[in-house]
């Protein structure tokens, strides 16, 4: 049956809840890594047996991607920390936001503030940084959204090792397809709506929230903008909007069915000023057209006075069949669906404020 793993990072460590295949009942432990900000963690299934990871920063020592090979039970380190800049960059890792396994066995990926992606072959035991990208002309150009400057989304192709996306807030979307020795902007028709009218939509600088790519229909993406939910079917070449039916633009997480590429989750939020569910009713929008229709998801059963966000990270599906769908909120509970957003119901609640949320059967 297996077992599956949620892990919830807070602004005060993390969480696991262990259920098997059901989903029905949690047991919980925690915190780990107590009064660590959590912004990043990755169940990598690959290998002889799961690897968690975990990109923890402590406000004295630093950042450092910690790994488990025993479920969470014991958790080592990288001496001197897992990702670093050289030195000639003169830069400082303040974050590890991105963690994410790679088309090849051993690789994973890890996006950092100030905005770089790192690339390990060992699992997560070190990083090297991709310097064509740390180097692209644009990147002086890149600004802060309000949360900070990061790259929040790596998308490595699922067939094509030589092939990854990334994103950004603020500078966009950015694709490489020859291994990492150059990247472009990959932005077409997704909009910057914080720009002065002539500039609404340009080559780079959008702040794009985050991005999902569907495993079995790599070319199949979407993308939650800071105002605009978009589609491409050309692998990021060009981007349209399928926001038409939601009751905002505005959110941070997207999430597709592992299942099926047609199937795309999203959590609306009312805008960028009042950073909540509209009229603060917690609802998570689902399209099984690809996003030419949505349907409100919750009714009745996921709260209706929820004035809080749900963040870029903080939204996920695990493998199962049905598909089981998790958010947490910056209030600290978290929400789960096994019937792939049918039904819900509160598995923890009164952590700290969520961060990210990853699930995975094991």
């Amino acid at each position: 049956m297996g077992t599956t793993l949620v892990l919830v990072g807070t602004r005060k460590g993390l969480w696991i809840g262990r259920s098997d295949a059901s989903r029905a009942e949690w047991a919980w432990s925690g915190p780990h890594f107590a009064m660590e900000e959590v912004y990043s963690c990755l169940v990598d299934t690959r290998g002889p047996q799961p690897r968690l990871l975990v990109g923890a920063s402590s406000s004295w020592l630093g950042p450092q991607v910690w790994r488990s090979d025993d479920l969470g039970e014991t958790w080592q380190e990288t001496p001197n920390g897992a990702v670093r800049f050289p030195e000639d960059t003169g830069a400082t890792v303040s974050r590890v936001w991105q963690l994410q396994p790679g088309a090849e066995d051993g690789v994973v990926w890890a996006g950092t503030e100030p905005g770089a992606v790192f690339r390990s072959v060992d699992r997560g035991e070190t990083f090297s940084l991709e310097r064509a990208l740390w180097d692209h002309p644009h990147r002086p150009q890149w600004n802060a959204g309000f949360g900070g400057q990061a790259f929040h989304t790596i998308l490595p192709h699922p067939t094509d090792p030589r092939a990854v996306l990334a994103a950004i807030s603020t500078g966009g979307v950015y694709r490489t397809s020859d291994g990492g020795a150059s990247w472009w902007p990959s932005n077409e028709g997704i909009k910057a709506e914080f720009m002065p009218g002539d500039r609404h939509y340009p080559e780079f600088g959008q702040c794009v929230h985050k991005v999902a790519r569907h495993p079995a229909a790599p070319d199949r993406l979407y993308l939650q903008n800071h105002g605009g939910v978009y589609r491409s079917d050309d692998g990021g070449d060009s981007w349209f909007s399928i926001a038409d039916g939601l009751p905002s633009e505005f959110g941070f997480p997207i999430v597709v069915d592992p299942h099926d590429p047609e199937t795309v989750y999203v959590f609306p939020i009312d805008d960028a000023g009042a950073r909540w569910p509209v009229d603060g009713h917690a609802r998570v929008w689902r399209s099984r057209s690809g996003g030419e229709d949505w349907e409100p998801l919750g009714e009745g059963m996921l709260p209706d006075d929820f004035f809080v966000a749900v963040m870029r990270d903080a939204m996920c599906v695990d493998s199962g069949e049905p598909t089981g769908l998790y958010f947490g909120g910056r209030n600290g509970a978290v929400h789960a669906s096994a019937d792939g957003g049918s039904s819900w119901r509160e598995i923890v609640r009164d952590l700290p404020d969520v961060l990210v949320v990853r699930a995975a059967t094991v």
